[in-house]
């Protein structure tokens, strides 16, 4: 077998476990990515056929919506074929759905499409599968791994824009799902090649373990997986401060300036691809942030940082709208945001294996991603209808900056649980 030979070859060098985080840190940018697309798309849909930007943004709400809820799902199918052909199916559907995409030309086309299909496949690079490989492959610095797999969920929707802005500027919609197909298509190859099941499959233990972690066995399907996990979450007052302040961060992301600051640019004369390469600093430096907030949270309390990173964001997104929006201020609000961007993802993710344990975290954290997703497709459909209805994006801004305002105070409120011991399961 071809992962457990180049297992092999890196004992005593570099362990697997590294080699498997670069592979789904990959196939995750390529993943994400292709969610963001419709941010380029906006334009270019209403010129080719007619749709106002409520009709496409209540498309994406679609996909924001699904790849929340399905994700709880998705994590629990783990547990019952397996996570290399979890995360294997969740990236054909996503190719198949950008696929089939390339003819569409009816609104329901666009809502099955990049609505309904990206939706379910781009499961395959949430937050709950993210941390499932982080446990189940990382002992010693968890949170770095998770802050490196949640920037590559973040960044991938923001690094390849101006490509997708270019593409769609020269060849219109379809060049855009014409990329993001053949970009999934190469990345099905590695995956499948190079991602193992478990350590155990190829001879070794998790990072920072002598122990070769073996899956538990296969139980039940996923909706009973996934119910139970909620069951349990349910009954604590700490999960749903979680899903209530992630929530508002996905309200504050990819809700509003994933899908909007783009057609934002355009209503002050700033160019597609000019609009696109500030959400693409936005991305790279979603990298740094989000890796410097999983190295922070193996090491201080992430209810303080998470603190900071909604209470700086929020003063921000208020702010925006009252600079002269030009290129000086946005590149600054870029750099800025950037680091803020998923910098809550590794600090969520911290918290969940402190408060549920490391087990149960998988699922649990999936959930309170549905809330993330839930918050993002809230402000992808409200924001577009502020747009249309006051023709300016402000009230949405400052609605979302103060929204994060909130959420800033609703983390301190949660508890300290348990402290597991940092051990695989």
């Amino acid at each position: 077998m071809i992962t457990g030979w180049l297992a092999r070859l890196c004992s005593g060098r570099l362990h697997y476990a590294w080699v498997v985080l670069i592979v789904i840190f990959v196939s995750m940018l390529a993943g994400v990515g292709v969610r963001a697309a419709p941010g380029v798309m906006i334009v270019p849909l209403e010129h080719a056929f007619g749709w106002d930007v409520a009709t496409i943004s209540a498309a994406v709400s679609i996909n924001i919506v699904l790849l929340g809820v399905t994700g709880p799902f998705l994590t629990g199918l783990i547990d019952v074929i397996g996570l290399k052909r979890t995360i294997l199916g969740c990236m054909a559907t996503l190719m198949a759905g950008t696929g089939l995409s390339l003819f569409m030309t009816a609104p329901w086309e666009l809502f099955l499409t990049w609505g309904v299909m990206v939706g379910l496949g781009a499961g395959g690079g949430a937050v709950g599968i993210a941390a499932a490989v982080a446990n189940r492959w990382f002992v010693l610095r968890t949170g770095l791994a998770m802050g490196l797999l949640t920037a590559a969920n973040a960044a991938g929707q923001l690094v390849f824009l101006p490509l997708l802005a270019l593409l769609a500027n020269g060849y219109g919609w379809r060049g855009v799902a014409l990329g993001v197909t053949v970009a999934m298509a190469a990345a099905l190859p590695l995956l499948w090649i190079l991602l193992p099941e478990s350590p155990a499959s190829v001879g070794i233990g998790a990072y920072g373990s002598d122990t070769a972690w073996r899956p538990p066995p296969r139980q039940g399907n996923p909706f009973s997986v996934a119910f139970a996990a909620l069951g349990r979450g349910a009954r604590s007052i700490d999960f749903w401060l979680l899903v209530a302040s992630f929530g508002i961060c996905g309200f504050s992301t990819n809700g509003l300036i994933n899908t909007h600051l783009i057609a934002y640019c355009a209503d002050h004369g700033i160019p597609e691809v000019t609009g696109a390469s500030f959400l693409a600093v936005i991305g790279v430096f979603s990298l740094i942030g989000s890796t410097l907030s999983g190295w922070a949270c193996d090491r201080f309390n992430p209810r303080v940082l998470l603190f900071w990173y909604f209470g700086l964001r929020g003063l921000s997104l208020v702010l925006l709208p009252f600079t002269q929006f030009d290129t000086l201020s946005l590149s600054v609000f870029a750099v800025f945001y950037g680091l803020d961007w998923v910098a809550t993802g590794p600090a969520i993710f911290a918290l969940t294996n402190e408060v549920f344990g490391r087990r149960e975290a998988p699922v649990v954290v999936a959930w309170i991603f549905a809330g993330h997703q839930v918050g993002g497709a809230l402000a992808a459909l409200g924001a577009g209808a502020v747009r249309d209805l006051t023709g300016t994006y402000l009230l949405a801004f400052i609605t979302s900056g103060l929204a994060c305002l909130l959420a800033s105070m609703l983390v301190l409120r949660i508890s300290r649980g348990a402290m597991v011991p940092a051990v695989a399961e």
